[in-house]
């Protein structure tokens, strides 16, 4: 079969999506039952990434909306990162057709309306349904009517949390036996050992955030928080990794720079893999104050790298790390530094939530992600 894929998040620095993406192409490239399957990843310009590098993964694109095939070795367009919903809605549907695909994959909420092929879609969460004053009116309308369709001509919906798929049901209104929930893999960024019995002291006092910066995780009362811990525990610091996308705009950098404890707070719109792998394994605690995720990948990470985390208690929270959490019932900044410093400085806290993580990482694999979403586009043909 001849599987083509909207390739779009691998382009320039990937995160969120496009590291769902390589992490499926990765599990891809060593499966026996990956091997006998074209996947042709349709992008804006050229690709560079390792994991298209697969014997059979190959790269088409087109960045001004061309019908042509651009060489991969091409030169990338000028603007940096492209390819919008007008690439998605115009260009895409030439690409999957000059690829003669079987089947279009769509990892990224929505997919081209245009083309007659089979489609699964990918949809990690609705917010921009449930939740539209988070987005700008034009973007929250586009989302909404493309996702929307784009869900109802799927053959077969993929997401990533049951509180996600009923979430799905009830936002555009389609069957729920069409809608499949496929847990994300957990990447184990250190070679660490989780150890239960660790004590706060044997790792230097670092709390640290990643994932993008959004209004509804509360990065504002992350400061606030941190401010007040640093207060009672002068060695405490906050790493905040993350593109800031609030709306309307949260002026982090303002932020940082009005506390009292400035100078033991950084911030950073992106890091590596290597960077993050460091950050993870200096780290003592992670906090993710998030009123609505599909899912929350960062905070399993910490998890495996043998870090306590600092969560809101939501209905997805408690269905994706169970007891390996330390929950807070409202992101006010008190609360958050009381969860902080419990995690931090309570040896039985931490003994407790890391035993737990064990059992929880145990139902989180990228293999059987891989698998299983394989397995859901045979099907869908």
């Amino acid at each position: 079969m001849r599987i083509a894929i909207d390739a779009r998040e691998l382009m320039g620095k990937p995160t969120g999506v496009g590291r769902y993406l390589a992490s499926l192409l990765t599990e891809w490239a060593q499966l026996p039952a990956a091997a006998a399957h074209q996947f042709v990843l349709c992008a804006p310009g050229p690709l560079d990434h390792p994991c298209t590098q697969a014997p059979n993964v190959s790269v088409i694109f087109s960045p001004d909306g061309g019908t042509g095939q651009v060489p991969q070795g091409g030169s990338r367009p000028e603007g940096g990162r492209q390819g919008g919903t007008m690439w998605q809605q115009l260009t895409l549907p030439r690409l999957v057709r000059a690829a003669k695909a079987d089947l279009v994959f769509a990892p990224a909420y929505s997919g081209p309306l245009a083309v007659r092929t089979p489609m699964v879609v990918s949809v990690h969460d609705v917010s921009f349904v449930a939740h539209p004053e988070w987005f700008s009116r034009r973007e929250g309308l586009q989302r909404r009517v493309i996702g929307r369709w784009s869900a109802r001509r799927a053959t077969r919906i993929l997401t990533f949390s049951d509180f996600s798929k009923r979430e799905i049901v009830r936002a555009f209104g389609v069957d729920a036996g069409r809608v499949e929930v496929i847990y994300h893999g957990v990447t184990a960024f250190t070679g660490r050992a989780i150890d239960a019995q660790e004590s706060a002291p044997a790792r230097a006092p670092l709390i640290l955030y990643a994932g993008s910066i959004f209004n509804r995780r509360h990065i504002p009362e992350v400061i606030d928080a941190f401010s007040r811990l640093a207060d009672r525990h002068p060695g405490v610091r906050l790493e905040l990794v993350g593109e800031n996308r609030t709306l309307p705009f949260v002026d982090v950098t303002a932020l940082i720079a009005a506390s009292a404890v400035r100078d033991r707070i950084q911030a950073r719109s992106y890091v590596s893999d290597a960077e993050l792998a460091a950050l993870y394994a200096a780290a003592a605690a992670f906090v993710f104050c998030s009123d609505y995720e599909g899912f929350g990948l960062t905070p399993l990470e910490a998890l495996a790298a043998g870090i306590p985390i600092v969560v809101l208690d939501t209905e997805v929270t408690r269905e994706i790390y169970g007891p390996a959490a330390r929950y807070v019932s409202a992101p006010d900044p008190a609360s958050i530094a009381a969860a902080l410093e419990a995690v931090l400085f309570d040896a039985d806290e931490r003994a407790r939530i890391l035993r737990a993580a064990a059992s929880v990482l145990g139902r989180y694999s990228w293999r059987e992600s891989a698998q299983r979403t394989l397995q859901a586009l045979l099907a869908s043909v």
